[in-house]
């Protein structure tokens, strides 16, 4: 709907400005995808957990890990690079089980 308002994600600052500075990456990160890693881990298929944990901290996912997280409700952006940021990659790395 066009010109609809999106309600503001918790913890997200609001709209920018010069009074205000900037957001760092991370926050901005969180905030365009609204969940953080272990809200949406566990709706994410095996395979792509797998592949996430063969490949920690791949600077590239291929497209199919990339479908997967979005499904699973997390982060979608229009690139390959930077989908997952460094506190998803040690989320990855130290609480994911492997057991799922």
């Amino acid at each position: 709907m066009a010109g609809a308002r999106r309600e503001p994600v918790a913890g997200c600052p609001g709209p920018l400005n010069a009074a205000k500075p900037a957001p760092n990456v991370e926050t901005y990160e969180r905030c365009v995808s609204g969940m953080e890693i272990f809200m949406w881990w566990l709706d994410l298929d095996l395979e792509t957990k797998e592949w996430l944990r063969e490949n920690l901290r791949a600077e590239e996912l291929p497209l199919p890990v990339l479908q997967g997280i979005a499904e699973a409700g997390g982060p979608h952006p229009d690139t390959p690079v930077s989908v997952l940021t460094e506190a998803d990659w040690d989320f990855i790395e130290t609480q994911s089980e492997f057991v799922d």
